[in-house]
């Protein structure tokens, strides 16, 4: 099939056998389907559709998802990539101010038409460069990204099927640029430059001159995990500085003021923390959080969604610590490949958490109601 070939609705309903909350499979197909990065809001079409990477005839797509009709548009017609840049889809990400897509295929950043799927060429990551995951300024006006130094002519590289090369990647300190790119097609320029790892570039999701990045490892071994940066001057901060060597923090990610930034890790006597401040370091709240997650999401910090164990999980503020967690489904996901990593996220109203899971063999999408916290089952006190 092409772009613009319709798949009739795949999905499916039933009550999670642990909690009896609802849950909608929405897709269903042999060959692995996932939602964007769990930082990248994928909704288009004033949130009636839903951006999400699939495999299907052996090579990997953009599709859209009516989540009215459940019918299924193929959104791109690419070659399948080689080599092992297997999740490079999912890194895509949509307009807030423009009816388009954006996304990687061999080294070159499209932007998509979301009505007449036409492709345009916006730029191309220079020679002996890998691409990061790419996201679109609150303006709508640039799509920010992070390239690295190739050193796969030295080290193994497979990171999205067990993290190969990474710790080498780390110790080698690659030449790394910070890239903003003009959606109007005008060019794109370096807004920083580091011999250090640099991914995970995050704008804010209100303000324009805003961003956050990481220094990309073992979160025990960087010199700061998160950091600022004003497009506007240049200016560079650390955001939630180190305050020891033994304390473990990431999986960063912007509320919905544009202003606050989370994340969770742990402290130096091991115990797990989340925490929450803004992005100047003003405002800082961090607070023990019972047992482990992998990945957090949440709009204000009031409510937080995590994939610990193999369980979607939840945890409330009660004002000066987080109850729970408690069960609000089974995700039983593998998570042995990068794109079947669950990666729970809020909808934009909050009434829903979107997440991955290859439960059946394959990966998929998921959407499970959240039903009021306290009619959940809370998951026993111990470590998963």
């Amino acid at each position: 099939m092409t772009k613009g070939s319709i798949h009739k609705a795949e999905w499916s309903d039933y009550g999670d056998p642990v909690s009896g909350a609802h849950v909608r499979q929405l897709t269903d197909y042999l060959g692995h389907s996932c939602h964007l990065y769990f930082t990248i809001p994928g909704w288009f079409d004033h949130g009636r559709r839903l951006l999400f990477a699939s495999d299907r005839e052996n090579r990997s797509n953009l599709f859209g998802l009516d989540l009215t009709s459940g019918a299924i548009t193929q959104l791109t017609d690419l070659d399948k990539v080689p080599g092992t840049d297997e999740a490079v889809l999912m890194a895509s990400c949509v307009s807030p101010a423009r009816n388009e897509a954006y996304y990687r295929h061999q080294q070159r950043v499209f932007a998509l038409d979301l009505s007449t799927l036409n492709a345009r060429k916006l730029w191309e990551i220079p020679p002996g460069f890998i691409g990061d995951l790419m996201h679109v300024s609150a303006d709508g006006k640039c799509v920010l990204t992070s390239i690295f130094e190739d050193l796969s002519d030295r080290i193994r590289i497979d990171y999205d099927r067990g993290y190969v090369g990474f710790a080498e990647t780390y110790e080698a300190r690659p030449l790394s640029r910070i890239i903003r790119i003009a959606v109007d097609g005008t060019g794109a320029d370096v807004v920083r430059e580091e011999h250090q790892w640099i991914s995970h570039v995050n704008p804010s999701p209100t303000q324009p001159h805003l961003v956050s990045f990481c220094h990309e490892g073992a979160w025990v071994g960087v010199d700061n995990r998160i950091w600022g940066l004003d497009l506007n001057t240049g200016e560079v901060w650390k955001i939630r500085p180190r305050q020891s060597d033994r304390e473990r923090i990431g999986h960063e990610y912007w509320f919905h003021d544009g202003l606050h930034v989370g994340y969770h890790g742990t402290w130096p006597d091991g115990r797990y923390c989340i925490g929450h401040l803004k992005y100047d370091n003003t405002d800082h709240v961090e607070a023990a959080f019972p047992q482990a997650t992998g990945h957090t999401h949440s709009h204000d910090g009031s409510l937080i969604v995590g994939d610990g164990g193999k369980d979607v999980r939840l945890w409330r503020w009660n004002g000066h610590s987080y109850d729970g967690p408690r069960c609000l489904c089974r995700h039983d996901a593998s998570q042995h490949i990068q794109k079947l990593h669950v990666h729970p996220r809020f909808t934009s109203d909050g009434k829903q958490v979107l997440y991955t899971s290859s439960v059946s063999g394959y990966g998929n999408l998921y959407v499970v109601d959240v039903p009021d916290f306290d009619s959940l089952p809370l998951i026993e006190d111990r470590k998963q």
